[in-house]
């Protein structure tokens, strides 16, 4: 199937005017899902507020008023967050030390230093003790992602990449909208981890959709620009959580647009690939035809006569794998990789609104650093192979880890700071676009799909943990990015364990698969 459909695709345009209408059609569906897979970092952000002192502060109190230290406890040059003086004298001004004494008492009621909003004032989730609620949010999140990825891809295969596609992305904007009604925590919860577990295979859904329509030549190409789809939903949620900057707002103009995607129904085509595997053969000569019409081709009645439907069961089952120990050590490499990319990646991403200047820029800056990071993988990965590549990229990112914690986080050092963090995300970028070109080529045709889906699986650990790794703060400021350093140079040496790859044909089966790296004249050369 594989040869007769590449060299039609061929004659047809490996990426003409139809392709790269459906393909700008997925990245649009695509940079929306993505918008919405990070939108929590704003929804759920912890904010800067102190305790009210209802006897000194007035109407519409500042945050900092002169006589603030004799009413609240500092820390680091700040008021604290959850508790205050015991008032000792009735006073109206508060000017004086000896209007409060020494014992401290938790607060109940707030000032906020900004006007943002996030969940933290609408379900009460002040104070230190409450810090693991908000990071709960970004890992019940991806918990969702790691159990709809896999069930995704099973319906994918069932059901179809477009149905899958879209209805992934119509119910993942439905149930975002409705959480913002719900009247409880756990209720923002459920219906967290249900938008998230909805929308979880869009992303593969569109990646495949996009690889499988273009010609083999610019395959690594399209990938390349379907996967920048992450940073561009990142600048559009950061934009309107920075336009916004309250959590309603922010959900409706992100979660909104994805409810419209069911549109997408009457205007992208189901994969060719995936008709052809489940015996639709008019189906995908239908999709051919408009694909000629459109590119301005001509196609045969003969060239199309020689698809062949591949209905039938494969004799490469996903079990067979483990009867290589090559093959399971290099699955088990590929995961801990995999989850190695999703902790730094996510972590660094979760971190940047933290930084010590304008969170939503900070935010966005660092998005744009995944741009020049995509497209030097693609050069680096061709110039020097890929698990150089990897390894590098791990090793870079964890010493701009290590740097950053170097430099004072004030905001006189803020423009050195952030090009170092910056480094690590562009660093850690290009290790997760490495390792999606790696896994995709160490495994065999007929279980490439499965050993992705499973990697991408285990990868959902590294994301599920880094919300909560940022909690090491409370113990040393600069521990999560200690743990990042530790992380990036242990996956940077295990990238060391796999075969070079570069310039070696794509293995169709298991014996040539187990045969890269040790007998490379088993395994034919790409021409």
């Amino acid at each position: 199937m594989d040869n007769s459909l590449d060299s039609i695709l061929v004659q047809l345009g490996e990426v003409g005017k139809y392709q790269l209408f459906i393909l700008g059609v997925v990245s649009l569906g695509a940079t929306l899902h993505a918008a919405a897979h990070v939108a929590f970092v704003f929804t759920a952000m912890n904010l800067e507020y102190r305790c009210e002192i209802p006897e000194c502060d007035t109407i519409n109190p500042q945050f900092e008023p002169p006589w603030l230290s004799n009413a609240i406890p500092y820390s680091d040059n700040k008021p604290s967050k959850c508790t205050r003086f015991v008032m000792s004298n009735a006073t109206d001004s508060c000017d004086k030390v000896s209007d409060f004494g020494t014992t401290v008492e938790r607060c109940n009621s707030f000032v906020y230093k900004t006007e943002r909003d996030s969940i933290l004032k609408k379900y009460n989730l002040h104070c230190e003790d409450n810090l693991w609620k908000l990071a709960l949010v970004g890992t019940i999140n991806n918990a969702a992602q790691f159990f709809g990825i896999f069930i995704a891809g099973v319906l994918s295969d069932r059901f179809g990449r477009k149905v899958i596609f879209i209805l992934g992305m119509t119910f993942c904007g439905i149930c975002g909208v409705v959480r913002t009604f719900v009247p409880t925590y756990t209720w923002f919860l459920v219906f967290e981890f249900l938008d998230a577990a909805f929308g979880a295979g869009s992303h593969i859904c569109g990646f495949i959709m996009g690889v499988e329509l273009v010609g083999p030549k610019r395959r690594v190409l399209i990938g390349t620009l379907v996967n920048l789809t992450s940073s561009l939903g990142g600048l559009y949620a950061g934009g309107f959580a920075w336009i916004f900057q309250a959590w309603r707002p922010i959900i409706y103009s992100i979660y909104g647009p994805l409810i419209l995607t069911m549109c997408f129904f009457w205007v992208i085509p189901e994969s060719i690939r995936w008709n052809l595997s489940k015996g639709r053969l008019e189906e995908a000569k239908k999709t051919l035809k408009r694909v000629a019409e459109v590119n301005g081709k001509t196609i045969s009645e003969n060239s199309l006569e020689q698809l062949k439907s591949t209905d039938e069961e494969s004799k490469n089952s996903f079990f067979e794998v483990f009867k290589s120990t090559t093959l399971v050590l290099r699955l088990i490499n590929c995961c801990v990789c995999w989850i190695t990319c999703a902790f730094l990646f996510y972590g660094l991403t979760l971190n940047s609104v933290s930084l010590a200047g304008n969170a939503y820029l900070d935010f966005m800056l660092t998005s744009l650093a995944e741009f020049p990071a995509v497209f030097a993988c693609i050069y680096l990965a061709d110039k020097i192979g890929r698990k150089w590549s990897l390894s590098g990229s791990f090793f870079l990112t964890g010493i701009s880890c290590l740097a950053f914690t170097f430099i004072p986080k004030v905001a006189e050092s803020h423009s050195g700071s952030l090009a170092v963090y910056m480094l690590g995300k562009f660093s850690a970028t290009a290790a997760f676009m490495t390792t999606y070109v790696i896994t995709s080529e160490l495994f065999p045709t007929p279980l490439r799909h499965s050993m992705m889906g499973a990697c991408s699986s285990f990868g959902r650990i590294g994301s599920m943990v880094a919300p909560q790794a940022l909690l090491l703060t409370q113990i040393w400021e600069p521990l999560p990015l200690i743990v990042f350093t530790a992380m990036g140079a242990a996956a940077g040496f295990l990238a060391l364990l796999f075969p070079e790859i570069l310039n070696i044909k794509l293995p169709d089966t298991i014996e040539e698969a187990v045969s890269i790296g040790k007998d490379t004249r088993s395994v034919l050369k790409k021409h």
